[in-house]
């Protein structure tokens, strides 16, 4: 019997050519230092670099950057972060972490983003930081966002898990919140197998940083004569995964074209057709498309539609206050409730050729 024909994926992870990525690999490997070193640091001025952005600290994880930055904007217990639902589940799970309460704002049903408006609704004394995410790479609106911020003397942190290579009015995603996190796990637009960045505006707050990434210790000081001050973490990126990184970077530009060039694809495509609608896209912005966000009235039509041609579709994530940690903090979100009742998300990336985008749209067009 002949083999069905492999699934397109949503989700698919790239990696750099062998030939190049491996005696890279095995360089560092038996080089002696595999821990945080000098890979770590080049990684880390590169990174900033390529995406034309401020101080960047590489992490283990998004999470543990993200757990950073809240530490930086002062978010302790007694205080509330306003954030999204609409992410997956470490944005909010790591402000439990930190012992504040998460404030669940409503979104704009036509993206899945944050609504400005209710984020200046849910403003109260003990607010201490607003914390917006790019969902699916499509930017907030982030010139009212900053504005709100600053009016009211709060903290923005910009998660951009989903967003590498993003920009808005012009500015690279990442630049324009107090701080921002980047997510290198396995499936983002880029990988180091697991890892992450943190980057800050105010370079003064960067030796803090440090001392948080690595149990509140201070590096190239001798153990014997260093002086905790404040509790850390084990949170450092190691010269392996560093590697990885810098050998993506190489081709990381590459990558995120295709993935835009297909979002344009569909975003020229899609509109017109009954029953389904692209997701918004706010003034300013440039996504970079981490999946395609398409709404539709019957949403469960659309998976099975392309499942019939061996193509994955999802809505993929599962809005947060649906999960019981979070239900002392569950508040009325009905543009959240349209939005994810419409939500599908469909293969955008760089293993999405022209005839694969063709034929989803033509099932989509055609049934």
């Amino acid at each position: 019997m002949p083999t069905a024909a492999p699934m397109l994926p949503l989700v698919k992870v790239s990696m750099p050519p062998r030939e190049r990525l491996m005696p890279a690999l095995e360089s560092v490997l038996y080089g002696g230092m595999i821990a945080e070193g000098e890979q770590v640091y080049r990684f880390e001025s590169e990174f900033a670099s390529v995406f034309g952005l401020p101080n960047a600290l590489a992490t283990s994880s998004g999470t543990g950057a993200l757990h950073i930055a809240l530490l930086l904007a002062g978010v302790q217990p007694g205080y509330e972060v306003i954030t999204t639902s609409m992410t997956a589940e470490p944005t909010n799970t790591t402000i439990l972490q930190v012992g504040a309460t998460p404030v669940f704002a409503d979104v704009d049903a036509r993206n899945g983003n944050l609504s400005p408006e209710a984020v200046e609704a849910a403003i109260s004394a003990r607010t201490r930081a607003i914390l917006v995410v790019h969902y699916a790479g499509y930017p907030v609106e982030l010139g009212r966002l900053r504005e709100i911020a600053d009016r009211h003397g709060l903290q923005l942190i910009e998660d951009c898990a989903h967003a590498l290579g993003a920009r808005f009015d012009g500015q690279p995603i990442g630049t324009i919140g107090d701080s921002a996190i980047f997510s290198l796990q396995a499936i983002k637009h880029m990988t180091t197998v697991d890892g992450g960045v943190l980057t800050v505006k105010d370079a003064s707050r960067l030796p803090l940083a440090r001392r948080l990434r690595w149990f509140g210790l201070t590096k190239g000081v001798p153990r014997t004569e260093v002086d905790i001050t404040t509790p850390g973490f084990k949170y450092n990126m190691n010269n392996v995964t560093a590697t990885i990184g810098l050998q993506q970077l190489q081709g990381i530009g590459e990558v995120i074209e295709a993935h835009v060039a297909n979002g344009r694809f569909y975003d020229t495509a899609l509109p017109g057709i009954p029953g389904i609608a692209p997701a918004s896209v706010v003034a300013g912005a440039a996504p970079s498309y981490w999946l395609y966000t398409l709404l539709a009235d019957d949403s469960d039509d659309v998976e099975r539609r392309l499942a019939s041609i061996g193509v994955a579709a999802s809505k993929l994530h599962r809005p947060n206050h649906f999960h019981s940690v979070f239900a002392p903090f569950r508040r009325p979100l009905p543009q959240l409730d349209e939005f994810y009742r419409r939500l599908v998300h469909i293969p955008c990336g760089w293993w999405v050729g022209a005839e694969d985008r063709a034929r989803i749209v033509d099932a989509l067009r055609h049934g």
